[in-house]
């Protein structure tokens, strides 16, 4: 690393960015099971198993309250078709209740192959590290005491954005995982309404906000992957141009692509949603 102070500024910043985007690629491919040694995912398993029989409670509640609102009468109900139908509706619910984890699990588990098969289809087994190019270096390191005054302003304000969009973008995918806990935990309470017809409504919308919130790890995946692209080829800077206009130039247009990933990876979450029609 340079002697140079303002050298030292701008590398750490990228180290710093650097560290949490490999970070990112490192959670993205990992399961819930995994992630801090699975001893997040014991508690939740825990708290599953408790909130399971508060479930199958509210799942026998939810099947008399729908048995009574789509049955006009109880001679309706003794007809095989609608009684095999009821009984049918209460199997399935009750199944989903009781293996709700399993499923969506299962579920997590498709996304993660597909977020496995894009990274292997772009050919990007890790995030490409970000580089402060060796002209940007020497222009600096030539650059006399009072020429580089300027430059301490520039580098305080563009390493400190490069710092802040790090910690946004990773409290970003952190977030991920917060949710996928929750969705987990508390599963066993919105799958019972699927035991009464006038209730199924609020179970499929579990299911399809989950399967959004698994789908975000893609979105952020897609998102890395052309950032990455665009960190393989560093922002044009002019060699003939003073220090402090290459340096603006530079951290200038780095600034704005990792604005873009960073905006990108916080609306993983709606633009899934718009896909899914949520």
């Amino acid at each position: 690393m340079s002697d140079n102070w303002v050298v030292q500024n701008l590398e750490n910043a990228l180290n710093t960015w650097n560290q949490k985007l490999a970070e990112i690629w490192q959670l993205i491919s990992q399961s819930p099971q995994q992630f801090k040694g699975g001893s997040i995912w014991n508690v939740i398993v825990t708290i599953h198993g408790a909130i399971q029989a508060i479930g199958l409670a509210l799942l026998v509640l939810f099947f008399v309250v729908g048995v009574v609102k789509t049955c006009s009468s109880f001679a309706e109900l003794k007809k095989p078709e609608h009684a095999v139908k009821i009984f049918v509706r209460f199997a399935i619910a009750k199944g989903v209740v009781t293996y709700g984890l399993e499923l969506m699990l299962a579920l997590l588990s498709i996304v993660q192959g597909l977020i496995s098969t894009i990274m292997t289809s772009a050919g990007i087994g890790s995030a490409q590290a970000t580089v402060l190019p060796q002209q940007i270096i020497t222009s600096i390191e030539n650059t006399g005491f009072f020429e580089s005054i300027p430059l301490w302003a520039v580098t305080l304000i563009g390493g400190l954005l490069i710092t802040v969009l790090s910690f946004i973008m990773i409290m970003t995918v952190y977030g991920r995982f917060f949710k996928v806990y929750l969705y987990a935990a508390l599963a066993p309470i919105p799958l019972s309404t699927f035991a009464g017809e006038p209730t199924q409504q609020v179970g499929k919308s579990f299911l399809k906000s989950y399967a959004a919130v698994c789908l975000e790890g893609a979105v952020i995946v897609l998102a890395c992957i052309i950032f990455s692209l665009f960190a393989s080829a560093p922002p044009a800077v002019d060699p003939n141009a003073a220090a402090v206009t290459q340096v603006w130039s530079y951290v200038g247009e780095l600034a704005f692509n990792l604005l873009v990933l960073v905006g990108t990876i916080k609306m993983a979450d709606r633009i899934v949603r718009e896909m899914m029609g949520l």
